[in-house]
């Protein structure tokens, strides 16, 4: 599959910064790696350059209950954590526990309960966004949209 030229837009939130260098491709891998060790569901990785300022991937994937919308968060963090010394730049929604949002600068991670995923829909919103789906029993899931993230991973 031929690669393809992705025309970055510029970062609109230049006050934004991140504490370590790790690439996003790494972040992203840690943090579906969160996501599957707590039964997350629906995973979807967006490339977002091309179509927003706001950051280079969207992670997005349902938790169905309170709970488990939780672990996913801690878990992702934890990941991320471990993995690459990285801390959440702004975390949303972690009391109501609906849509949490753990953003990373580079990256923002939704975890969604099923109803808010229904409403905002971000897969119709930003829909000329490239996406991959991972299977949600999958191990540890080859992302090639990740691939189109050169090897310092923008």
């Amino acid at each position: 599959m031929p690669s393809k030229k992705i025309e970055l837009l510029p970062k609109r939130t230049p006050d934004k910064k991140r504490t370590t260098h790790a690439p996003v491709r790494q972040l992203a891998e840690l943090a579906v790696e969160g996501i599957l060790s707590k039964k997350g569901e629906q995973i979807v990785l967006m490339d977002m350059r091309a179509v927003s300022g706001i950051a280079d991937l969207f992670v997005l994937c349902t938790g169905t209950s309170d709970m488990q919308i939780k672990a996913i968060m801690d878990a992702v963090r934890d990941s991320i954590r471990e993995g690459t010394d990285e801390r959440p730049w702004h975390v949303e929604g972690s009391t109501g526990l609906q849509w949490v949002l753990l953003d990373y600068v580079d990256m923002v991670v939704h975890v969604f309960n099923p109803e808010k995923r229904a409403f905002y829909d971000l897969e119709r919103l930003w829909g000329d966004a490239p996406m991959e789906r991972v299977a949600d029993d999958a191990d540890h899931p080859k992302l090639a949209l990740l691939t189109t993230f050169g090897p310092t991973g923008n």
